[in-house]
């Protein structure tokens, strides 16, 4: 493969990863404050803990610590799905972004076919990705699954609907 079709691959990547960043992102507005902390569930998460997890849990865990090396420290990490309940929506938000533009540098400074420079043993049994190609898809895979419990509890909130194709 050419480096010229690697670059194309990891633009495309980038793209849909983007476009499930944004839809996320999309999700929120409108929503006042009380609103992104309120518990959607009666597992308790919120809005802000759903970014919470998607900027430590996923863009920072496995883009910063998995694909750059910089592994953490699996027993402190704590749970990012719980959010301080003086802690603003805005940065939560602005986490998120930071964290999506860091992943994006560590795509840009990494082949699609290098390895995981660090691998959290035994957090995942047998389960491992073994290139970058394999973060970003998962990475993809994750943050959609996660705009679509947004968008159902967007729903539950207020009604609204992110895209709705009718007849």
């Amino acid at each position: 493969m050419s480096a010229e079709t690697r670059k194309a691959e990891t633009e495309v990547l980038l793209e849909y990863l983007q476009g499930q960043r944004d839809h996320v992102l999309g999700t929120l507005d409108g929503l006042t404050e009380e609103e992104m902390h309120r518990a959607m569930l009666p597992s308790g998460w919120t809005f802000l803990g759903l970014i919470q997890h998607l900027a430590i849990d996923v863009e920072h865990f496995w883009f910063t610590a998995v694909v750059g090396g910089k592994g953490i420290d699996l027993d402190r990490r704590g749970n990012a799905w719980q959010v301080a309940a003086d802690a603003s929506s805005s940065s939560i938000i602005d986490l998120y972004r930071q964290e999506a533009r860091h992943s994006d540098a560590v795509i840009a400074a990494t082949p699609l076919t290098n390895a995981p420079a660090w691998w959290p043993e035994g957090l995942f049994g047998s389960w491992r990705l073994h290139d970058l190609r394999e973060v970003i898809l998962h990475v993809i895979t994750e943050t959609a699954c996660h705009t679509g419990h947004l968008d159902a509890a967007r729903e539950l909130l207020d009604g609204r609907q992110w895209m709705v194709l009718t007849e």
